[in-house]
C-alpha cells in the first residue's frame, strides 16, 4: 500500500498546489516572457517546479525519511530547487548557478555515498577508480545532467515528459533489483509529473521553471547512478547512459555546434533537437510526441538489455546516437520539411473541423461518456471489498454532505465533488483489486479492464471535439496514459501481479481524469453524476 499512496499522494498534492501557485505567479508577475527564442506567445507563470517539488518531498519524508540516502537525495533535490527559484525570479548569474548544482553534487557524493566508481567491463576485472578520481567524474556527470534536463525544457511537456519514461524506467529497475528506496523516490516523482504535465502539455497553462528541470535532471541522475553503483546488483554500470541519453546527446550535441561556431557553449540558441523538429515543419504536439517516442524506446533498450556487456550498451547507444544524428543532418543538408498532402489538408482536416463545428462526435461521444464513466465507477465500487468501519462513516457522512448541497448550496458541488471523489477513487478501486483474483483471465475481467482502455478513447475524443474554449484538454501525455491502459490489463496471467500497482495507478489516474472531462462539459450542472457518486459510496460502504 505504501507504494500506490505515495504515487497518490503526490499527484494529488501537485494537482492541489499548481493552480494556487499560478494564481500567486500571475498577481505578483512571476512569469516567462516570450521572446525570439521562446514558442509561447503569452506570459506563462513559472513556479510549477515548486508544487512538483513538494509534492514529490511530502510523501518521500513520511515514509522513508530515516534512509541517508533518501536524505542525502533530499539535500541536494532541495538546494536546487531553492537557487532555481531564486532564478526563475531574479535571474542567477551562470556562476552562482554552477555553485547551486556543485553544492547539490557535493551533497549526493559525500551524504550518500553516490560515486561512479565501478565502470563494469569498461575496465579491468574487479577494478574500481580511486577516490580522487571517482568524486569529480561524478560531480560533473551529477552537473551535466541536470543542466541537460534543464536545456531540454524548451516545449510544452517535453522534459515533464521525458522525466516521467525516465522515472518509470528506473523504478521498475529498482523494483527487479529490490531497490526500495530508489523506487519509492522513483514512485513519487512519477506521482508529481503526472499532476503537473496536465497543466504543462501544450497549450502550457504554467511552466516548470529552472526549479522544476533542475530538480529532475538532479533527480534522475542521482536515482541512476544510487540504482547502478555501489549497491549489489548486475545492473550495468552504462543503464543511465542509456536512460538519460537523449537529453545528453541534444546537449551535448548543441555545445558542440557552438563551440565550433566560437561561441560559448553555454549561449541560447535555437538548435536543439526539437527546434530542429519544428524546423522541418512538424507541429508542436508532433515533436513532443518523437521526442517521447525517441525517449520510449531507450527505456525499452535499458529495461531488455539491463544484463547484457557493458561493451554491447555502449555500443548500441553509440549507434543510436549516430543514426539520429544522421537524420537530422541530412534534414539539415537537404532541406528537407515535412509534406503534408493536400489531400488530408483539403479533405480530412476539413472534414474534421466541420464535424466539430456541427457537434456531431461530441454529441455522441459526450453521450457515451457522460453514461459510462459514472456507471464504471459505481461498479468498481460496488466489486470492492467492504472498507474498514472508518471508511463506512467517511462514505455515509460524505454522501449525506452530497445531497445536503445538491438541495441547499448547488453553487459548493462541483468544490464538493472533487474533494470527495479524489478520495473514493483510488479507495475504491484498490480495494476492487481482489476481482483480479476472483475472475482471473476470465472474460468478465478482459471486459472490465477494456472499459478503462475505452475510457482513456472517450478522453480524447470528447477533449479533441469539444467546443470549449478553456479547461480540460487532450494532449500527447494521453497517449501514454491510453498506451498503459489498453498494454498493462492485457499482459499475460503470470506477469499481472508484477504491475498490479501499475494497472491500479492506470485505473486511478483515468478516473481522476474522467471527472476532469465531465466536469469541465457539463459547466457545474452536476446533479446527475451527484447521484451516481452517492450510489457508488453505498456501494462501497456496503
Amino acid at each position: 500500500m505504501i507504494f500506490l499512496s505515495t504515487l497518490l499522494v503526490s499527484v494529488l498534492i501537485t494537482i492541489a498546489l499548481t493552480p494556487a501557485f499560478s494564481a500567486l505567479a500571475l498577481r505578483f508577475q512571476l512569469v516567462d516572457l516570450p521572446n525570439e527564442r521562446k514558442v509561447h506567445q503569452v506570459p506563462v507563470p513559472r513556479v510549477g517546479g515548486i508544487a512538483m517539488a513538494l509534492g514529490a518531498f511530502i510523501p518521500i519524508i513520511c515514509w522513508r525519511y530515516a534512509d541517508s540516502f533518501v536524505q542525502a537525495y533530499l539535500v541536494g533535490a532541495a538546494i536546487l530547487v531553492l537557487f532555481g527559484a531564486v532564478d526563475d525570479f531574479r535571474d542567477l548569474s551562470p556562476r552562482i548557478k554552477f555553485l547551486g548544482q556543485i553544492a547539490a553534487a557535493l551533497s549526493a557524493v559525500f551524504l550518500g555515498g553516490i560515486r561512479i566508481s565501478n565502470l563494469g567491463m569498461l575496465a579491468p576485472e574487479n577494478y574500481l577508480l580511486p577516490g580522487w578520481l571517482a568524486v569529480p567524474l561524478t560531480v560533473v556527470a551529477i552537473v551535466g545532467v541536470t543542466n541537460a534536463i534543464n536545456l531540454s525544457d524548451g516545449l510544452d511537456g517535453l522534459a515533464g515528459g521525458i522525466s516521467l519514461l525516465i522515472f518509470a524506467g528506473i523504478g521498475y529497475l529498482a523494483y527487479l533489483v529490490g531497490d526500495f528506496s530508489v523506487g519509492l523516490i522513483s514512485l513519487a516523482l512519477g506521482g508529481a509529473l503526472f499532476g503537473f504535465l496536465r497543466f504543462n502539455t501544450h497549450p502550457a497553462s504554467i511552466f516548470m521553471g529552472d526549479s522544476g528541470s533542475q530538480f529532475l535532471g538532479f533527480s534522475a541522475i542521482t536515482l541512476s547512478l544510487g540504482l547502478t553503483q555501489g549497491r549489489a546488483t548486475a545492473l550495468s554500470p552504462i543503464l543511465p547512459l542509456i536512460l538519460l541519453g537523449f537529453p545528453i546527446l541534444d546537449t551535448l550535441t548543441v555545445m558542440v555546434a557552438r563551440i565550433s561556431r566560437g561561441r560559448s557553449p553555454f549561449s541560447a540558441d535555437r538548435n536543439h533537437f526539437h527546434h530542429n523538429l519544428m524546423a522541418l515543419g512538424f507541429l508542436h504536439p508532433e515533436s513532443v510526441l518523437i521526442i517521447y517516442l525517441f525517449q520510449t524506446f531507450l527505456l525499452l533498450a535499458s529495461v531488455h538489455f539491463r544484463f547484457y556487456s557493458d561493451w554491447s550498451l555502449l555500443g548500441g547507444y553509440l549507434v543510436f546516437s549516430l543514426l539520429v544524428l544522421a537524420g537530422f543532418s541530412h534534414a539539415a543538408r537537404t532541406r528537407r520539411t515535412v509534406r503534408r498532402l493536400d489531400f488530408f489538408d483539403a479533405k480530412i482536416a476539413g472534414r474534421l473541423r466541420l464535424l466539430k463545428r456541427e457537434g456531431v462526435v461530441i454529441r455522441y461521444s459526450f453521450r457515451l461518456f457522460e453514461s459510462g464513466v459514472p456507471l464504471l465507477l459505481f461498479i468498481t465500487c460496488l466489486v470492492a471489498q467492504r472498507p474498514p468501519l472508518y471508511g463506512t462513516l467517511i462514505c455515509a457522512v460524505s454522501g449525506a454532505a452530497i445531497l445536503i448541497v445538491c438541495r441547499f448550496r448547488n453553487a459548493w458541488l462541483p468544490g464538493l465533488l472533487r474533494f470527495v471523489l479524489y478520495l473514493l477513487i483510488p479507495f475504491s478501486v484498490y480495494l476492487g483489486g481482489g476481482l483480479i483474483s476472483l475472475y482471473a483471465d476470465t472474460p468478465l475481467l478482459r471486459f472490465y479492464n477494456g472499459s478503462f482502455g475505452a475510457v482513456a478513447l472517450l478522453i480524447i475524443l470528447v477533449s479533441k471535439f469539444s467546443r470549449r474554449k478553456s479547461g480540460f484538454r487532450s494532449s500527447p501525455m494521453d497517449f501514454l496514459i491510453g498506451i498503459l491502459a489498453l498494454v498493462v490489463p492485457n499482459l499475460p496471467e503470470q506477469q499481472i501481479q508484477e504491475y498490479q500497482v501499475g494497472l491500479t495507478a492506470a485505473k486511478i489516474l483515468l478516473l481522476y481524469f474522467s471527472f476532469e472531462v465531465l466536469q469541465a462539459e457539463m459547466r457545474g450542472k452536476m446533479n446527475r453524476f451527484a447521484l451516481w457518486t452517492v450510489a457508488s459510496l453505498v456501494a462501497l460502504a456496503c
